[in-house]
């Protein structure tokens, strides 16, 4: 009897040390997180009630900003773009990336090779595909207008970025080569999941290459489908970087997405808190996304 009460606790007491063992190993990754994400957003919040330029200016103004960001046009019309931007970008990235994901699923001799080739855009960093594309869509000595030229299309040089009208569609278009490769990723290995019985037993029932895509294929891609729009979505409405790199936000306010705003109010007016309140709507408007997207694409 007494030597199965000393057994309890020491066996107490190494179920204690285990424990201690896990939340030493998970405790970088916890400080890490705290430190990178949530106390930047705990102290946003606290920056969006205050009129500062974090140095010698600390004005409390309490909800102003929030409630400026509903009245003022230039925050409407600057979330209706991003809006329109993500839409576009989005919807291009999934047609094209299904093509290619149903193309990169048949069994043809080199597919290894060509599905390294279509993921290349998502392999190079951001900054590389902007200037990249910067230099092609050139006026004066880019390889587009020389393209195009050459085939008859066109007559005189294009200004792709510097005009109010071609900006935003050109922007558009490199956003959509650059995320396509993600969504054609995992919509092929959603596509690799379906069993071939499935279409066997559907064709066996009379069903032709349309039922098919509609009875078997999108209920079978449907959990990856929801998890990639949402993560497509929610990354390219606060796309920054390409849009930046490209045009600045210019010309005028053709591509003057709300990310760029932001930035702008931040770190060329020095309006920390108005910036700080706008990031927390546009966090918000992210989770109202990804919200929405889990509605409508529930599991009945």
């Amino acid at each position: 009897m007494a030597a199965a009460t000393k057994e309890k606790p020491a066996t107490s007491r190494k179920l204690r040390r285990y424990q201690l063992g896990g939340y030493r190993f998970i405790s970088p990754a916890v400080i890490m997180m705290v430190a990178l994400i949530i106390y930047p957003m705990i102290y946003g919040v606290y920056l969006s009630f205050y009129n500062t330029n974090l140095v010698n200016k600390w004005k409390f103004v309490g909800l102003k900003y929030y409630l400026q960001a509903f009245t003022q046009s230039e925050f409407y019309t600057s979330v209706l773009l991003t809006f329109l931007f993500m839409i576009l970008v989005v919807a291009g990235h999934f047609i094209i990336g299904f093509i290619l994901a149903s193309v990169l699923n048949k069994k043809f001799v080199g597919r290894t090779i060509f599905r390294v080739i279509f993921m290349l855009p998502w392999l190079f960093p951001e900054t590389v595909i902007a200037l990249l594309f910067t230099w092609i869509m050139n006026p004066m000595y880019g390889v587009l207008n020389s393209i195009l030229k050459s085939l008859g299309i066109i007559s005189s040089n294009i200004s792709w970025l510097g005009s109010a009208q071609l900006a935003f569609p050109s922007v558009v278009a490199v956003c959509i080569w650059k995320g396509y490769p993600l969504v054609m990723t995992m919509i092929l290995s959603g596509l690799q999941g379906i069993s071939s019985d499935l279409y066997e037993a559907a064709r066996i029932d009379g069903a032709n290459k349309w039922k098919q895509f509609l009875n078997v294929t999108v209920p079978g891609l449907k959990p990856v489908l929801t998890t990639t729009i949402i993560l497509d979505s929610v990354w390219w409405f606060k796309q920054y970087t390409l849009v930046y790199t490209m045009t600045g936000g210019g010309p005028g306010t053709a591509t003057d997405l709300i990310s760029l705003n932001i930035y702008g109010t931040a770190f060329n007016d020095l309006r920390f808190g108005k910036a700080a309140a706008w990031g927390i709507i546009v966090f918000v408007i992210c989770y109202l996304i990804s919200k929405v997207y889990r509605m409508v694409l529930k599991d009945e």
